[in-house]
């Protein structure tokens, strides 16, 4: 319940997290024309029932239930305000709704955050959605929020998440000065090394699945070398996790603190290396001993107020026969739990009370 998992951390590149792990065998490509609009109902704003060359399209697929989407809802409506009196037409077509009758009033809570217009998916031919199937899965993507440019000759100009589009390719679209030839060549690449890195992802998923942890570290070391540097702390998370399989908890530990000590203000990566190392089968006193300076410093950093890095300080402090120590700690944390996860702290505090250790997924 409480220790996420580190490969869960492993954070692909930008455009596959935020536009989604790509559908091989795309179809629908830049530069192609446009599928029609097939909504069943318009939510809010005008109807449009085609494409015309006095306007500019973007068209966003999104759904209630999808956080990136709720995050990336309102910067799309500043693209929408900034150039609506400049032929754009933006639509967020909503798809994989679980229940369509939460868009209404998801759309009138996010009031003016999202003024644009929005529609519901047709799904009087398809199960899935018209528009789903016809534009998303066409084109090959299967994460959302993913938007669409359309531009004034009726042709896919560009796609991607709504986070990464720029001023200036809405400007050049609009002035019809946009290579999209460019940006097809471009895209077609990110969708190619897309492909590469979820293969190698499957596999170390795979790997550390079955405790291969050769192999998990060498499929591991192939994927850092293709992802971007933004990625550095999330494969070393991981690779932590690999070291801590293995039980070489000297390097393990080496590379848990240097990795604290480049993010010491980092309060959530600090508690996941003390607890990955806290939870680790046949951990040795150096470890515990590490993963007791990681979790003080996490305390520290945090000002003693967060009740999961208490959780963790606790278990450290048992582990190393402050039993009175941990009890403390660990009522100090139960306290400051949100109601949600009182119950989960309270377990813990009576196993401490009654001299047990709480078992590492609890």
């Amino acid at each position: 319940m409480k220790t996420p998992n580190l490969l869960r951390l492993l954070a692909l590149p930008a455009a596959l997290i935020l536009a989604g792990t790509p559908v091989f065998g795309a179809t629908l490509k830049i530069g192609d024309p446009a599928p029609a609009l097939q909504v069943a109902k318009w939510v809010q704003g005008d109807a449009v029932q085609s494409f015309d060359a006095q306007h500019v399209y973007i068209v966003e697929f999104w759904a209630t239930w999808c956080g990136p989407c709720k995050v990336s809802i309102p910067h799309l409506n500043e693209v929408w305000q900034k150039f609506k009196d400049k032929d754009l037409i933006v639509i967020g077509q909503d798809c994989w709704e679980r229940n369509e009758t939460n868009v209404a009033p998801f759309v009138a809570k996010m009031g003016d955050k999202m003024t644009y217009r929005v529609a519901l998916d047709d799904k009087s031919q398809e199960t899935n959605g018209a528009m789903a199937i016809n534009w998303m899965k066409a084109a090959g993507q299967n994460g959302i929020p993913t938007a669409f440019i359309v531009n004034r000759q009726g042709k896919i100009a560009w796609i991607g998440h709504p986070m990464t589009l720029e001023d200036s390719v809405v400007e050049d679209i609009l002035a019809d000065k946009f290579d999209s030839a460019a940006y097809a060549q471009k895209f077609e690449k990110q969708q190619q090394e897309q492909e590469q890195q979820q293969a190698l992802s499957k596999k170390l998923n795979q790997a550390m699945q079955g405790q291969d942890w050769d192999t998990a570290d060498k499929t591991l070391s192939e994927l850092e070398k293709i992802l971007p540097e933004t990625s550095h702390l999330q494969v070393t998370l991981t690779r932590m996790k690999i070291l801590v399989g293995r039980k070489d908890f000297a390097s393990a530990g080496m590379l848990a603190e240097s990795t604290s000590d480049a993010y010491s203000t980092n309060i959530p990566v600090q508690n996941l290396m003390a607890w990955s190392l806290a939870t680790a089968a046949d951990i040795d006193a150096h470890g515990l001993a590490i993963a007791q300076k990681i979790a003080l410093q996490a305390d520290a950093a945090s000002k003693g107020t967060n009740c999961q890095v208490l959780d963790t300080l606790a278990r450290v402090q048992f582990m190393t026969g402050k039993t009175n120590e941990a009890v403390t700690t660990e009522q100090k944390a139960v306290d400051l739990a949100p109601e949600q996860a009182k119950s989960h702290l309270q377990k813990h505090l009576a196993d401490y009370q009654a001299g047990t250790l709480p078992g590492p997924r609890e």
